[in-house]
């Protein structure tokens, strides 16, 4: 998963976030209390990115799935009170509340962030449940989230090839890609 988390980093990069990974958030014990759970461990954010001119603040679950049945709709549109299940952020609206003032605390204390940044929640996955990618990007629009589907993470990859010469293992691999496309694999 840290691969593919580090993908999707070195994209959110290239549109000119500054972006921290694995993102522990402090809660404190009555937050922890106040969401039924008193005993959570500290939760994790796969990713987070920053946009400083913009004062934006994007807050990215990362799930690769590619040798799943991948992300379902059924899973991804579910609505708990308490915290459940392996998509929190984004099936409890009471959790990712306290989760995001709490993070948008810390890190404006640690002097990483403005005040009052304007928060965009994201899921980047490589894979979607069969034909769900569509009800997904809707439930997505409709929240005011966003969604990185498996073909514009693809095209993103594929774009890569763009960039100036970089000694940077994504930009390497689509550069090689785009080179060979054509070329036969037999010939060796």
């Amino acid at each position: 998963m840290d691969y593919f988390e580090n993908l999707v980093k070195r994209l959110l990069e290239s549109e000119g976030y500054w972006v921290k990974q694995s993102v522990k958030v402090n809660l404190t014990k009555s937050e922890k209390k106040e969401l039924g759970k008193p005993s959570i461990p500290r939760p994790e954010i796969d990713l987070i990115g920053y946009k400083p001119l913009e004062n934006k603040l994007l807050i990215m679950e990362v799930k690769s799935y590619l040798d799943s049945s991948g992300v379902s709709f059924s899973e991804i549109s579910k609505n708990y009170k308490i915290p459940e299940g392996r998509y929190k952020l984004f099936t409890c609206s009471h959790y990712r509340n306290i989760i995001f003032k709490r993070l948008v605390t810390d890190l404006y204390k640690q002097g990483l962030i403005i005040k009052n940044p304007k928060l965009v929640f994201a899921l980047a996955a490589g894979n979607v449940h069969s034909k769900d990618e569509p009800k997904i990007k809707e439930l997505f629009k409709s929240n005011g989230w966003f969604f990185y589907s498996p073909g514009e993470l693809a095209d993103a990859v594929r774009d890569f090839a763009n960039i100036p010469y970089d000694n940077d293992p994504f930009v390497m691999t689509s550069k090689l890609l785009a080179k060979n496309t054509n070329s036969n694999s037999n010939d060796t």
